[in-house]
């Protein structure tokens, strides 16, 4: 950052209110967020942090009608949870909103009137699908067909979750409607369009020649998109559900999500600061900065931008914009709609008390570079060998001593030796260094750099092992405790962005009143004298019972997630009348059923086929993985092909092929009659 901003407006992408929010959204997005505004509150700068819901879209009207209720049903819901599973966390926001709110309604209106009179927009009409049963237009979420690349047949006129492909609804094949399963029809449909190839060199100058300190990633974005050309992006859509065009003529029609909800961000101002939000969007000594997931890139970097040039009236750019790559969950990606993740909300109640722990493993895991994989063993790792046994332990010892030979009460330095002052040196500079780390938006980094300070304070007791010295030396001993217990300190303020509610409890505990980040570092932030309290553990180890009903979970959800996604088998060819006749299907009762010696998928059965076979038929059957109590299937009545040429399996003679079902579950069904029939009976 080259140039001193006298304040800085922090925003963080909307989460859209048809579900809750999960690991994936808050290493993304918000949890770096909330380090950085919190370091700027603790380094006395002013910050403001602005979050919200996004309450309109289609996904929303898709979960409504799915559940029978309104949309307002569920964004009301959804809002609640996401909001006080934020405050939950310690996410500090300063105020979090929602774009149903009555103000965001009148910005945006504003918004989108202001460029319409400026005749910013171009109107025109395309083709689009039309639902003739529900008499309606269709958005993208509201056609599914096959996808055209890996033929998912369940794939949106968005995207195709399934391989990930970004589609235009018109691209799927036997396209359906999601409303009323009817074949959409092509119809002319008319819309205001942002023409963002005018403002495409405005933005390539302001990217690709002023910012080229963004990360690659979205640097790399903006330069693909703007090196393929931009064209008008449509800022309507034919929906019910969002805030209704402002103009003549507009009826049925409302503000596309995406030139919509970031206007939230003004509005959200507007609600926390009615008469000075202007100061914070507008006056260029105010830095923004844009917290997203990188799937939001090309939103934030061009559409919003080119949203607030044309505009003008001295709206500010981004200054940056740090969007994180995607983390994923145990290998596979993070998915709403097939439940694979772990949901804040669930998280906290199933981990009380725990929340710095998962602010902890989603940084030093933070998706920044690439995308990462989030695995509870090693959350579980990080928790027992970084935070317990690092950090914790560290604490401890301090505060354990500190009673242990001065009754609690923090002792008197005294000249202090040359472990001593390296041991301050090395702080200060892992502090430049977690201050240069956070001012980048390298907060993995920052967080590293910041556990090496217990690091530093765990080698600085093992190197003068005040438990040795303290037969001898009170003296020296008090001052190796007051710079154990300045550095204790030191781990109070430095972690305070990361782990807040760990801070301030290590603060309590050390009698600190205010924690700044100038204070980081110094010799006498614990007086001698301060009464330090009764030790307690920061960090308890998660055992493996927690981590295991984690995982259980997981397979019970990989598991429903197949069935759901399971499809029969395609048809045989076409086989002739006469020959299928042929096959004799008779019905049996099994009268023994034995495992095949040294053929772990074959059993031996022996059918009661009616007095056709004297002594009964054998036949052999692999499925003995299915059945691992043969001796249960006696008596039961199956179906077999009782005219197929006998063949030799295991060296026993096969004369038949009982019939049977492989279900969606991977388990095999018996065909069998539904009621009793008398052996040897054929199937008619």
């Amino acid at each position: 950052m080259s140039k001193e901003y006298k304040r800085t407006l922090i925003t963080t992408a909307l989460p859209y209110t048809n579900g809750p929010v999960h690991i994936g959204h808050l290493a993304g997005v918000y949890v770096p967020a909330d380090i950085y505004a919190r370091y700027l509150r603790l380094a006395g700068r002013p910050v403001t942090l602005i979050g919200g819901s996004d309450e309109h879209g289609v996904p929303i009207t898709l979960k409504a009608r799915q559940e029978g209720v309104t949309p307002q049903d569920i964004v009301d819901r959804y809002h609640k949870l996401i909001k006080e599973s934020f405050e939950a966390l310690g996410i500090s926001f300063d105020i979090y909103s929602r774009t149903t709110s009555a103000i965001h309604k009148e910005t945006a209106s504003e918004f989108f009137r202001h460029l319409y009179d400026k005749g910013e927009f171009v109107e025109k009409s395309s083709m689009q699908l039309f639902d003739p049963e529900a008499s309606q237009f269709l958005a993208d979420r509201y056609v599914t067909g096959e996808c055209p690349h890996c033929h998912n047949p369940k794939a949106y006129g968005d995207q195709c979750e399934a391989c990930g492909s970004s589609l235009n609804a018109t691209d799927l094949i036997n396209p359906k409607s999601a409303i009323t399963g009817a074949t959409p029809e092509l119809r002319e449909t008319r819309h205001w369009f942002l023409p963002l190839d005018k403002w495409e060199p405005a933005l390539r100058q302001w990217i690709l020649e002023g910012h080229k300190e963004w990360r690659a990633n979205v640097y790399g974005q903006c330069k693909s998109w703007l090196d393929l050309g931009l064209q008008p992006r449509a800022v309507s859509r034919d929906l019910s559900w969002g805030v209704p065009v402002p103009v003549e003529g507009a009826e049925g029609k409302v503000l596309y999500v995406w030139f919509d909800a970031p206007i939230g961000y003004i509005s959200n101002t507007k609600e926390l600061y009615p008469e000075t939000w202007e100061t914070w969007w507008k006056d260029p000594e105010t830095r923004v900065i844009n917290f997203i997931g990188k799937d939001n890139i090309v939103f934030h970097c061009i559409v919003f931008p080119a949203m607030l040039m044309a505009y003008g009236d001295g709206f500010q750019l981004p200054d940056n914009v740090p969007a994180n790559e995607f983390l994923n969950l145990e290998g596979d990606k993070i998915s709403t709609s097939r439940n694979w993740a772990v949901w804040l909300h669930e998280y906290l109640s199933d981990f009380p008390g725990k929340q710095d722990v998962l602010r902890y493993v989603l940084t030093a895991n933070a998706p920044e570079a690439k995308d990462n994989d989030f695995t509870w063993r090693d959350f579980q790792a990080r928790n027992n060998n970084e935070l317990v046994a690092v950090l914790g332990n560290f604490v401890n010892r301090v505060t354990v001593l500190t009673h242990k030979y001065f009754g609690g009460v923090a002792p008197a330095a005294g000249t202090l030796e040359a472990v001593d002052e390296a041991a301050f040196a090395q702080i200060d500079e892992l502090k430049k260094g977690v201050s240069e780390a956070i001012e980048t938006f390298h907060f993995r980094e920052a967080l590293k750099l910041a556990m090496d300070i217990a690091r530093t304070g765990n080698k600085y007791l093992q190197d003068c092992e005040p438990w040795k010295v303290a037969k001898t030396d009170m003296a020296r001993t008090a001052t190796i405790l007051n710079t154990a217990l300045q550095i204790c300190a030191d781990i109070a303020v430095v972690m305070e962005p990361f782990m807040p509610f760990m801070s301030e409890r290590l603060a309590a505990s050390l009698r600190m009143d205010k924690l700044t980040w100038a204070d980081l570092g110094r010799r006498d932030m614990i007086k001698a004298g301060t009464e330090i309290a009764v030790p307690e553990l920061l960090f308890e180890k998660i055992d493996d019972e927690a981590i295991k009903a984690q995982t259980d979970r997981l397979e019970r959800i990989k598991e429903e997630n197949r069935l759901k996604s399971w499809q029969p088998q395609p048809r045989q060819a076409d086989v002739d009348f006469d020959t299928f006749m042929k096959a004799d299907l008779r019905v049996g009762t099994v009268l023994e059923c034995t495992k095949v010696p040294k053929a772990d998928k074959l059993l031996r059965f022996l059918i009661d086929d009616g007095g056709l076979t004297p002594g009964g038929r054998t036949i052999v059957s692999g499925i003995a993985e299915h059945y691992t109590e043969p001796e249960k299937l006696v008596g039961r009545q199956v179906v077999f092909i009782g005219n197929l040429p006998p063949r030799k399996l295991k060296g026993i003679v096969s004369d038949g092929m009982i019939l049977s079902a492989l279900n969606a579950d991977g388990s095999l069904t018996l065909i069998a009659p539904s009621s009793p029939a008398t052996p040897g009976s054929q199937v008619k």
